[in-house]
């Protein structure tokens, strides 16, 4: 199952982004996941508590938004939505195209309370 793997590495952004900001906690994570990416949503969802177990992000959610499978036309220019097993321009037929959107994995947004160096342990900023 390698998407343990790139829950692994998703988190490691993640990590990183918590401690430059002196996160007390990640509450939220925001991931938007392309349906020609190679990693199946479903999985990624179960092996993110196994992998956030320890870290900042023990206890935050994990929002995956799902991204359309767009393509630009090598003939007319246009960038039109296609579908996995047909990645042909939406507005001429021509199916030299290119693929502009689909694949991806993007973390887009982390949700989380840090601790400014005046505040106390007990109390938390929300940014």
């Amino acid at each position: 199952m390698h998407e343990l793997a790139v829950c692994q590495a998703l988190l490691g952004e993640v990590v990183s982004l918590a401690a430059a900001r002196n996160a007390v906690i990640v509450t939220d994570i925001h991931v938007g996941i392309g349906p020609l990416s190679g990693v199946e949503a479903d999985l990624l969802q179960d092996a993110f508590p196994i992998a956030a177990a320890g870290t900042y992000a023990s206890a935050a959610v994990l929002h995956l938004r799902k991204t359309k499978i767009r393509v630009r036309c090598v003939e007319c220019g246009a960038e039109t939505k296609a579908k996995a097993n047909r990645l042909i321009c939406g507005k001429c037929a021509n199916w030299r195209t290119t693929l502009i959107g689909g694949d991806e994995l993007i973390l887009e947004r982390v949700e989380m309370e840090t601790r400014s160096e005046n505040q106390s342990m007990g109390e938390a900023a929300n940014v």
